[in-house]
């Protein structure tokens, strides 16, 4: 009766007594529109835990213990630490009940140096007391600790039972390369728990999170049982791994074996599918979601709202915004991060306001995500503005946005402003910074200051191929070949390689993936054709070449041919030919989309009449009827 909330009359106050073997009478306390039996307040303002405090109640172990646990579920520390004082005072100071109760009360409230010293001072433990100190360790991230206390506790000669040995495991897989893992299974299997569906869903939990898929696969497939927890860390697993086929067919499975889908499950699949821009399988289980009658609560709704975003489909990500239940900052920044990506920079300043309108206290995210739409909308001003309120709200400046700063002011062609800012950091200016402002170069064409830039990452990330890259097509759009040659040169001597170049489409639930000139595609012929008719169409329209973008030395007429050949050029292409007439094209890509197939593209849009969406690695690209998203500014 006491773990739930009730309303107290003097009826039930005189029940409590009884039951406690506090009194054999009615009381004469009224407790009318209390909600909580134990520390509500009632009409005349008292609670049991008041009659405690008051000697009204004499104490017994076991109001001490209800007490104790309800302080443990609520998270009432201070009430709690009260209690304690009581404990100490009476005859049950040295009850193993008792002290556990307290331990479990500090464990589950996060005082773990409390909870450290009721167990010190335990004159007797049984497997309860381990078991309890374990789980407060390795459920509030101190994994090394609840490690070392296992070992301890075999020490002193107590078995481990299956909650144990699944916070221990969870503990393990907390740590720095998976740890002690093989030997904490093998010891489960030597206890004989390596098929308990508990300690197995840990060991599923440590291998994925260490990429060791086979070693998962394995303790699931030996497991007894399977429940929800199993089923969700195997699936999981892959999506962390971007094994988003493998995550969708155990996903797909799950449901045939009968087992329900929690919200994790559906935040996994999300999150797999948002990082390879799997679309039309996300759309899938988001359908089956609906079907199902699942709320869209925050949890898996801020996956959903990414899943779409990176997809995108920013429309259906701001609709799913929109239908959250409840939001929290997490669904306001995954929002705001979308707008970003796809350059809707006025639209992520008004979000943001909406924000703080809604007494939504922004974070260091929240405001990373503001500045990165300033920089990629050209919002000089309103960046600068945002980047002195986070200060000013408390928040101090991390090395990504100083490297947003950096990348405004290069984007706008302020280097002055821009080196003046980094000399000024309180920081040390790290790679990604000199990056940021070596990419200003690249598209300002300012080979001395990007030289000096590039040089600065070299000695601070030798071993990122894509600084180099970029310094080569800087000395190479400018002609300056000896130059490009010396960079190539120390490419090759330190071993950095170039990362190819390549770009997919989705069609049919299939992945079609080109590199530049492909040869190798059973279509290559039709999409030869295809690409030809497009290029004369906008060649119509006004379209030059940009052989500035060819960073080979050969002669013009040849850069011209090279440029007709680029990844993105031959996925549309294939895209045209596989897909129906006025259905919008995603294409994505590993590397920033160059400037001449954002400008063939841009015109391409308005001679075939569709929506293309470009994904590179900076943002997307939304072109439609001759024109882009991002204003040519980017």
């Amino acid at each position: 009766m006491l773990s739930n909330p009730l309303r107290f009359s003097s009826r039930l106050l005189s029940q409590f007594k009884v039951s406690q073997g506090l009194c054999s009478v009615p009381a004469p306390v009224v407790y009318e529109d209390s909600d909580d039996l134990l520390f509500g307040r009632s009409s005349s303002g008292f609670s049991v835990f008041d009659l405690l405090e008051s000697n009204d109640i004499p104490a017994v172990r076991r109001l001490y213990n209800t007490l104790l646990k309800e302080c443990a579920v609520s998270k009432r520390l201070a009430q709690g630490k009260i209690i304690h004082g009581h404990v100490t005072k009476s005859l049950f100071c040295s009850g193993l009940v008792t002290n556990n109760t307290l331990l479990n009360m500090y464990a589950k409230c996060g005082s773990l140096e409390e909870a450290r010293k009721v167990f010190d001072q335990m004159p007797q433990r049984d497997f309860v007391t381990w078991t309890t100190l374990i789980s407060g360790y390795s459920q509030h991230h101190r994994p090394r600790d609840a490690l070392l206390l296992f070992n301890q506790m075999l020490s002193d000669g107590f078995s481990p039972n299956e909650f144990t040995l699944s916070s221990v495991v969870k503990a393990a897989a907390a740590e720095p390369g998976g740890c002690c893992g093989h030997q904490l299974h093998g010891f489960s299997l030597k206890s004989g728990f390596d098929l308990n569906v508990h300690v197995g869903s840990s060991l599923l939990d440590l291998y994925t999170r260490y990429g060791l898929m086979d070693d998962a696969q394995l303790v699931f497939d030996a497991l007894e049982s399977r429940n929800d927890v199993s089923w969700n860390a195997l699936i999981a697993g892959h999506a962390r791994r971007s094994g988003t086929e493998k995550a969708l067919e155990l996903f797909q499975l799950m449901l045939r074996e009968g087992f329900r889908p929690s919200h994790f499950s559906y935040s996994s699949i999300f999150g797999a599918c948002s990082s390879t821009g799997f679309l039309e399988q996300g759309k899938w289980v988001h359908a089956y979601m609906i079907k199902s009658g699942e709320k869209l609560v925050a949890f898996a709704g801020n996956t959903l709202i990414d899943m779409y975003a990176k997809s995108g489909s920013i429309h259906d990500a701001r609709k799913i915004f929109d239908r959250l239940a409840k939001r929290d900052v997490v669904s306001w920044n995954s929002l705001l991060t979308a707008l970003a990506q796809h350059g809707l920079g006025k639209e992520a300043l008004y979000l943001f306001e909406e924000m703080r309108k809604a007494e939504i206290a922004p974070n260091e995210i929240s405001f990373l995500s503001v500045l990165t739409a300033c920089s990629h909308s050209g919002l000089l001003d309103e960046g600068w503005h945002y980047f002195e309120l986070m200060k000013k709200d408390g928040i101090v400046p991390k090395a990504w946005h100083y490297v947003t700063i950096v990348d405004l002011l290069g984007r706008a062609g302020d280097f002055e402003r821009g080196m003046r800012f980094i000399r000024e950091m309180p920081i040390e200016p790290t790679a990604a910074i000199w990056k940021a402002l070596l990419n200003a170069c690249r598209m300002h064409k300012d080979m001395e200051l990007g030289a000096y830039a590039a040089e600065r990452v070299f000695e601070l990330d030798p071993d990122d191929p894509g600084p180099h890259v970029i310094l080569y097509n800087i000395y190479a759009s400018g002609g300056r070949w000896n130059e490009a040659a010396r960079v190539r040169k120390k490419m090759k001597e330190s071993g950095v390689k170039k990362e190819p170049a390549c770009s997919w489409v989705e069609i049919e639930n299939a992945i079609h993936m080109f590199v530049a000139n492909d040869e190798c595609h059973p279509q290559r012929e039709e999409i030869g054709r295809k690409w030809e008719e497009i290029y004369a169409k906008i060649k119509e329209l006004g379209y030059v070449p940009d052989t500035s973008h060819v960073v080979v030395h050969v002669d013009q007429q040849e850069r011209e041919v090279n440029l007709q050949y680029h990844s993105e050029k031959i996925a549309l292409a294939f895209a045209l030919l596989n897909t129906p007439p006025g259905s919008t094209i995603h294409i994505k890509k590993n590397i920033r989309v160059c400037g001449d197939c954002h400008s063939a593209i841009k015109l391409a849009s308005k001679v075939v009449q569709r929506e293309i969406i470009v994904r590179d690695t900076n943002r997307f690209h939304h072109f439609r009827d001759g024109s882009c998203s991002c204003n040519d500014y980017w």
